[in-house]
């Protein structure tokens, strides 16, 4: 499907994001930290072949949108205004908002800061504070060599640049990833590490929107202990397990379907689907928690 590429000011930045289809349920679907919207132009597809408006944002420092070099920008709940911002730019009133870890985060704290715009939620690989010791193992090296390895790394992200575009979105993401200039890359992970993670716990059980949390087991930076934990604290979410972290990007039908069949109950077309309680976490029917 083609794709309308776009962009608006958003406190003295650009932000560019991309829209497919034109239906009357809006979701705003974001990338992972670092990456990029290559990374869910298969969801945007897929969403909007069922008849919704898809809106892809390269969220501040990512992809075609600015990239300054200044950590304080670059706090997730920063990065929420700026998805209640490219509402506020299409003049719309309340969407589906979702993502992809970092994506998923932001998505959580636009909800809680600005509930009244947030139809429902898609957070896939969602991260809370529990997980940030690992979250920064990963990333805390990255930060170091991305501040003291700049020589090498910018002669690195350059070549990487130069490489041509892959058919596949999500190598693309991963690319663009390598791509980032090193001053740019530090200023997006220290602001992220220092800044809150997600809403405190207080925020998250007042959160009213309809969630579906995605989630798999056996990663560290994204403990599925977190989504189970999560879904027993929002008043009105359900779980659905993903066979591995590339499932919905690479072997997308069945993820895709729950993600139809959620939007479609939010937006009212179809009616709610009955949950069940399993091992102590709500969860919709068939899905599995351990």
């Amino acid at each position: 499907m083609t794709y309308r590429t776009s962009s608006f000011e958003h406190e003295g930045h650009r932000l560019v994001y991309d829209e497919y289809g034109s239906g009357d349920s809006v979701v705003v679907y974001l990338h992972g930290l670092l990456l990029d919207s290559n990374l869910n132009r298969g969801i945007a597809d897929a969403l909007a072949d069922r008849g919704n408006r898809v809106v892809l944002l390269d969220l501040l420092g990512h992809g075609r949108s600015d990239s300054p070099a200044h950590a304080a920008e670059y706090r997730i709940d920063s990065y929420a205004e700026q998805v209640i911002g490219l509402l506020d730019h299409l003049g719309v009133e309340r969407a589906v908002l979702g993502g992809l870890s970092l994506g998923a985060n932001v998505s959580l704290f636009a909800a809680v800061e600005h509930p009244e715009r947030v139809q429902g939620l898609v957070l896939e690989m969602p991260v809370l504070e529990w997980a940030v010791p690992s979250a920064a193992l990963a990333f805390v090296p990255m930060l170091l060599a991305a501040h003291y390895g700049r020589p090498v790394m910018r002669v690195t992200s350059a070549a990487v640049r130069r490489l041509p575009k892959t058919p596949w979105g999500p190598v693309n993401a991963l690319m663009h990833a390598g791509s980032l200039p090193p001053e740019v890359m530090a200023a997006i992970l220290h602001g992220v590490l220092v800044g809150p993670v997600a809403p405190s716990l207080d925020q998250r059980s007042r959160l009213e929107a309809p969630t579906l949390v995605l989630a798999h087991s056996n990663d560290l930076i994204h403990p599925f202990s977190d989504a189970v934990n999560l879904v027993n604290q929002l008043p009105n979410a359900r779980l659905e397990r993903a066979r591995s972290p590339v499932e919905l990007r690479f072997s997308p039908a069945r993820l895709t379907d729950c993600v139809v069949e959620f939007i479609d109950e939010v937006a009212g077309r179809t009616a709610a689907k009955p949950r069940l309680t399993v091992a102590g976490s709500n969860t919709s029917s068939g899905a599995e928690v351990s």
